[in-house]
Order: C-alpha cells, then sequence, then structure tokens
C-alpha cells in the first residue's frame, strides 16, 4: 500500500439501482431467520438481540466504552424508525474488519444520518463498536471465508447495501435479495445487472474496497485508517506482545521460533506478554515455557482475549511481534509499532502502510507472485520458513522509540 497517498478521487456518483431477484430465486431463498422481537445468535455475554438481530446500537456503544474505559453519554431518543440504513457485508474477522475502516468512515461522512448496519460474526460485535464507525451488528457467518447463506434483516429495505466481503454472485444476491435502493459491488459476470468498478487481483485490501466506494461517489482515503485509542489501563505497559497464533498453519511462524525472540528480548530487559486467541492457550503456552516465561505471561487461549484489554495492551506495548493475522491490523489501527511476518502472502497486499513504526518481514522467490501460496493452506509456508529468529529480534532492536507518554495510562 501507498499509505501517504491522497483520497482517492471520487468519479461521478452513479446511479445504480440494486435490480430485484427473479421470481425463482427470491423463492429458493430463506426466509430471514428473525424477525422484530425475535432472538438470534449473539456472542457470549451480550444482551438482547436488537431489532435488526443484533445489539441496539447504544448497546453496543456503551459495552464497547465500558470494556474501552471511555465515558459514555446516553443517546437523546431512539431514531426515528425510518432512518435509512446502510448495510455492510463483511462476514470475516478482526483483521479483514479492520482493513475496511477507511471505506466504512468514508460512508460514515458521507451519509452522517443513516444507520450503518455491519453483517459480520458476532465475536465482532465489540471491535465494530469501537471503530466508532458501524452501529449495529447484525450476526452472521459462513464456514472459513464462505458467504452466509442468509442474512437476518427485517423492516424496510436498506437504502444502500454494500458488499464488502468479496466479488461474485454469492455475495451479490444476497444483497440483492434485500432489494436494496442502491446496491454497491464490483462487476462480475456472473451478475451482469450490477453495474461496478473492475475487480484487481494485485490490490491492497485497504485500497480494493476505497476504490469501490469512490467509484460510487464517495471519497475514501486508504491511509484513513485508525481507530480511537481507548482510555482503559494496560495490564503491561510498555511490554513486548508475542502472538504466536494465526488461523491457518500457512501463516503461523515455528512456535519455537517465537521462543527464541522472547527469551532474547526478555534478556535485553524487556517484559514479554503472549497473547492467544480462543483454541490457542496450548500453543502461547509452548511458547512461553520454551522461552521461559512465567505462566503469567500468557494472555488469552482458553477464550479470546476480551477485546478492551487487548486494545489496551496493543495501543500502550513497546511492540507487537506477529504473523499476517488480526492482531497485526490491530497494530496499525492504533499506531502501535510492529514487526510483521509475512508468507505466503506479500505484504503489498495486506500489509501495514510506510512507516518506520511497522517492519514487515518477507522473503519471496525470485520469480514469486503477490500471492504464491495458499493463505490458508495446512503448513508453514516457504517463504515464512525463510524468516529468522536473529532477522525478528534485530527488527525490533531497529524500531523507533516510543515516547514514554504513550506507555502509560492516558491521565
Amino acid at each position: 500500500m501507498r499509505g501517504g497517498r491522497a483520497a482517492i478521487a471520487a468519479r461521478p456518483r452513479r446511479g445504480t439501482t440494486a435490480h430485484a431477484p427473479a421470481p425463482d430465486e427470491e423463492t429458493a431463498m430463506p426466509h430471514a431467520a428473525a424477525v422484530r422481537g425475535t432472538s438470534v445468535p449473539r456472542a457470549e455475554g451480550q444482551g438482547p438481540a436488537g431489532p435488526l438481530g443484533g445489539r441496539p446500537a447504544h448497546r453496543s456503544a456503551r459495552a464497547a466504552a465500558d470494556a474501552l474505559g471511555t465515558p459514555y453519554e446516553e443517546p437523546a431518543a431512539s431514531p426515528p424508525p425510518d432512518r435509512p440504513r446502510i448495510l455492510v457485508l463483511r462476514a470475516l474477522g478482526l483483521g479483514d474488519l479492520l482493513t475496511v475502516v477507511p471505506a466504512l468512515r468514508a460512508l460514515r461522512r458521507r451519509w452522517p444520518g443513516h444507520e450503518i448496519v455491519l453483517a459480520g460474526p458476532a465475536r465482532l460485535s465489540e471491535p465494530a463498536a469501537a471503530t466508532g464507525l458501524v452501529d449495529r451488528l447484525l450476526p452472521t457467518s459462513a464456514a472459513g471465508r464462505a458467504v452466509p447463506a442468509e442474512l437476518a434483516w427485517s423492516g424496510p429495505p436498506p437504502d444502500v447495501a454494500v458488499d464488502l466481503h468479496g466479488n461474485g454472485p454469492p455475495s451479490h444476491l444476497l444483497l440483492q435479495r434485500l432489494r436494496p435502493r442502491r446496491l454497491f459491488a464490483y462487476a462480475h459476470p456472473g451478475t451482469p445487472g450490477i453495474e461496478g468498478p473492475v475487480w484487481r487481483d494485485d490490490e491492497h485490501e485497504r485500497e480494493r474496497w476505497c476504490r469501490l466506494v469512490s467509484w460510487y461517489g464517495v471519497d475514501a482515503d486508504p491511509a484513513d485508517l485508525l481507530i480511537p485509542s481507548p482510555a482503559m489501563p494496560s495490564p503491561a505497559p510498555g511490554a513486548v506482545l508475542v502472538h504466536p497464533g494465526a488461523d491457518a498453519a500457512a501463516r503461523r511462524w515455528p512456535p519455537d521460533r517465537f521462543a527464541a525472540v522472547a527469551a532474547a528480548l526478555r534478556g535485553d530487559g524487556h517484559e514479554i506478554v503472549v497473547t492467544a486467541g480462543a483454541g490457542e492457550e496450548a500453543l502461547a503456552r509452548t511458547v512461553a515455557a520454551e522461552a521461559g516465561l512465567p505462566e503469567s505471561a500468557v494472555s488469552g487461549g482458553a477464550a479470546d482475549v476480551p477485546f478492551g484489554r487487548l486494545t489496551a495492551l496493543v495501543v500502550r506495548a513497546r511492540c507487537v511481534i506477529v504473523g499476517d493475522t488480526g492482531l497485526a491490523h490491530l497494530a496499525t489501527a492504533l499506531g502501535t509499532p510492529s514487526v510483521v511476518l509475512f508468507g505466503p502472502v506479500a505484504p503489498r497486499l495486506w500489509g501495514p502502510p510506510p512507516d518506520p513504526r511497522h517492519r514487515v518481514l518477507w522473503h519471496p522467490g525470485p520469480d514469486d507472485a503477490p500471492r504464491p501460496g495458499d493463505a490458508h493452506g495446512d503448513r508453514p509456508d516457504a517463504r515464512l520458513l525463510r524468516i529468522t529468529p536473529r532477522e525478528v529480534v534485530d527488527a525490533v532492536r531497529d524500531l523507533p522509540e516510543r515516547e514514554r507518554r504513550s506507555l502509560t495510562r492516558a491521565p
């Protein structure tokens, strides 16, 4: 990504209107699983589901404020029932959500009076609210990176539906069946009724979605990627965060190498915290044990680290050492220095913007394409394995120093 570039210039506003599906498509579409007053799946610990199948906007905002330690003001009144809504489909992971923050911010700026509803996994409720750009989460998900089979939408059709999930008929038709007034999506021969820009494989993820909304007349800047910092104090200010997990083995650097890095940096005098997502406890504890760290150095694993605690750890960390996964994008979104280990996908497609605070390590072959391997493969990628512990330690040592005030609790 060319992170310092100006906003993508908006093209003349398109008048694309979502075409109604053919009768047989409409008949085949399952009815919405939730209607007003009907509960829907929600994340553990969340309150009752809202009328769109997600948490009401003020509850999501309150939960995020409580988690992040920021003040919360009760809204003066509920939004009018006829408030227009924007539905954004991005039913993927944390990193995927954070890469579309610039596009979401562009939509919010263009339509400040609309309610923005994000269709995504329930576990993203707090991260979505923490961006300050999403009013409500509509819980939906599918296996892997597939398109959900249905959306539990009720009430009037969306004023605008935006496909930030992918490029193809499954996601296009999922939104088209809701009969939005306008549908923003990339052009595809399988949905010839949708006019949109041409999809490019060789494009950074942030730029891809900014280009989409810009094509429809919504100015977007890929560099506008930061999210608000939490006020919650960090349990380990100034620590080096080591995150050995990733959702696919192809992007997981070997645990013994993470341990070697952690041990070397501990020898430099750094406090080390090993973070882990749900299901990664054994991996994190292996790294900590091999590095000679106490069990208390591990945060998370049996479950995800609560998002408020995670953002507090990241925003006041000395740096984050991580593979190409969600925590790398969180460090970027919070402006925290990072050393990111890439393979098999090139950093120019998923990496942080050019900035002295971020170091990317990537060792492609002489003829490698931007995606030379399977990002969701079942074994560590060869390019990732070319990265040595010494390189990572040296990259951390070469990072610019952080101001002391950034490592302590805000006054």
